[in-house]
């Protein structure tokens, strides 16, 4: 058993990568998994093979992992193993070269810009809360651990931005619409007449209910679903991160350049923000029938205004 080696693995991954404790927890688990696994055929963790790593991955397949997870797990040894020969406990990387199943591109899931209007009209006129939340979400992208965990100094009133505390500890700023400024506004108002007494909170959005001080994401996600079923919209198709892509892809669509995208929804490579040109095939097709002078459209718009 590799104990000391997995903690250390385990600390440089919190400290000099910024992983999330949710990445910690799956990543221990996915490094005592493959102890356990050489163990029981008697091998040492750091002296075994490509072969004996490829083996591990067949294994997982016919244990019933999915694709996803035997991905996850083949990321928790490239980057273990890097580290490994990093600290010079191995002389060659046996991962190197090894690979897993190449899992499906799957395309984010967003609403229709109709269907968000809807539920931020209605959350307006039931629940101010979640409206407020709806409208910071949908303009700035953020994750909703970021905006449940927003403090009040993120809100410039003066500057019309918020600032966030990302991944990593990486910090950016979104700019606000007027929309998501003017429901901040209000927010703030209602916020200090709601505080019990001369209690006094950091967070922008408190939860005396909550250990953290702060709304959870779970309370969020209930609200959101609720409001959903109240709209007439499927609830398995609405959730904070249906939200955030939707901002981005809507943004997409509307001719926003990826780069500030990226910089918005906080993506470490302009790769992973490249996701959200699944929008351009539609309207590229309507740019081409409106514009493009042999189209039925396009003539048309032409010979009317020739007339």
């Amino acid at each position: 058993m590799r104990s000391d080696q997995i903690d250390a693995f385990l600390q440089m991954m919190q400290a000099e990568r910024g992983a999330s404790g949710n990445t910690l927890l799956a990543y221990g688990r996915d490094m005592n998994l493959l102890d356990e696994y050489f163990d029981a055929r008697q091998k040492d963790l750091l002296n075994v093979s490509e072969k004996d790593l490829a083996d591990f991955i067949t294994f997982l397949a016919n244990s019933g992992d999915s694709a996803r997870t035997q991905a996850r797990r083949l990321s928790c040894i490239h980057e273990f193993y890097r580290f490994a020969y990093s600290e010079d406990w191995i002389k060659v990387n046996p991962a190197n070269f090894l690979q897993g199943p190449k899992l499906p591109k799957a395309l984010p899931k967003y609403l229709a810009e109709q269907e968000v209007l809807q539920l931020i009209q209605i959350a307006q006129e039931t629940n101010k809360r979640l409206y407020v939340l709806l409208e910071v979400l949908y303009a700035s992208g953020m994750r909703v651990s970021e905006l449940v965990g927003l403090p009040v100094g993120a809100f410039n009133r003066e500057e019309k931005h918020i600032q966030i505390v990302g991944k990593g500890g990486r910090e950016r700023i979104v700019p606000l619409n007027n929309h998501a400024m003017a429901a901040l506004e209000q927010w703030m108002i209602l916020r200090e007449n709601d505080l019990p007494g001369n209690r006094k909170t950091k967070w922008l959005f408190p939860s005396f209910k909550s250990h953290l001080g702060h709304l959870t994401r779970g309370a969020f996600f209930k609200e959101l679903k609720k409001l959903a079923v109240q709209v007439g919209i499927d609830p398995d198709k609405v959730s904070p991160h249906v939200f955030r892509h939707s901002f981005a892809s809507h943004l997409v669509a509307h001719n926003a350049d990826l780069r500030s995208v990226q910089q918005m929804l906080g993506h470490a490579q302009i790769a992973t923000t490249q996701i959200y040109t699944h929008v351009l095939p539609d309207r590229l097709k309507k740019i081409v029938e409106k514009s493009h002078p042999l189209s039925y459209n396009g003539r048309k718009e032409k010979n009317e205004n020739n007339g």
